[in-house]
């Protein structure tokens, strides 16, 4: 290459347009009408709806139709791993084709209802707190809780199940051998000491026992009266106690639920929450503070 630019044949050497551009040929005295060629008419209308001059741009069709692909593609893969699961009889409580075991719909009624306080609390908090890392944290907890209250209120829906139980909490981890408490829980399942329901039939109210972990009335209004690196304290001494109440449930659902949507869930958050929970120990740490007493 020379780098020179080679010359534009329809310019002379001054910069002017050619003889033949300057002085076209005159037109025709009677010129052909518009109509007589309708095929280069269509040729123009194709041409305009290529280049988007006409009408709305081409690009914006070609979005419309790639996001209808992607939505077919992902129903299409939905629907397929529901009919391969219900082929293998795996998880047909979860996609709603039939009922579910006792543990999957004691589990999703009591965490749902457990993950609610721990949402409200984290939201109260956000609002609040001048710290950085507690507002985070409490962020994290509160979308990631109430996304999975969405899911198990799902589940119940589909099972044909009420969203809130009856009779006492934990009674579905009973039966099997090992009771329904461990290290983390506040008493045994299902008794709660002598407020508890006996037949397990009795609709909840106010004065039911809480269930592991959570947080009385008294300490929630304690927390709403604080400020501070005071409120920021409690707040982490009271979800990490919260956390850990509703180990024991996610356990029990991941050995004993016969919905293995229900036992992934259950596992994600004894991950997720075991991690918080050293997270929390580790904060309250930096703050001279120690975690409450877990009964």
């Amino acid at each position: 290459m020379t780098g020179q630019e080679e010359p534009d044949d329809t310019r002379d050497g001054s910069g002017t347009e050619s003889d033949e551009a300057a002085h076209p040929e005159p037109e025709a005295a009677h010129p052909e009408p518009a109509t007589a060629h309708p095929e280069t008419a269509e040729s123009e209308d194709a041409g305009a709806a290529r280049t988007g001059v006409s009408g709305a741009p081409t690009w914006s069709r070609v979005v419309i139709a790639g996001a209808l692909a992607v939505a077919l593609l992902l129903v299409g893969a939905t629907g397929g791993m529901l009919l391969a699961e219900n082929r293998d009889g795996a998880d047909t409580a979860a996609s709603g084709t039939a009922g579910a075991d006792p543990v999957s719909v004691g589990f999703s009624q009591d965490m749902a209802a457990h993950h609610v306080q721990a949402v409200t609390m984290s939201n109260w908090l956000r609002d609040r707190s001048d710290d950085r890392a507690v507002r985070q944290l409490a962020f994290d907890i509160g979308s990631t809780q109430q996304e999975q209250i969405g899911r198990m209120k799902g589940w119940l829906m589909l099972w044909g199940e009420p969203e809130q139980a009856v009779g006492a909490p934990m009674t579905w981890m009973s039966g099997h051998g090992d009771g329904a408490h461990g290290d983390g829980a506040q008493g045994e399942a299902g008794t709660h000491g002598d407020d508890a329901h006996a037949d397990g039939h009795a609709p909840r109210s106010a004065g039911d026992p809480l269930m592991p972990g959570m947080a009385t009335e008294d300490e929630l209004a304690r927390m709403r009266s604080l400020s501070g690196e005071e409120l920021d304290v409690y707040f982490l001494q009271l979800m990490l106690r919260h956390h850990q109440g509703g180990v024991d449930m996610a356990r029990y659902a991941v050995e004993h639920s016969e919905v293995r949507a229900v036992r992934m869930l259950a596992q994600s958050m004894l991950d997720v929450q075991g991690a918080e929970v050293d997270l929390m120990r580790t904060m309250l740490a930096e703050r001279d503070a120690e975690p409450l007493p877990f009964p």
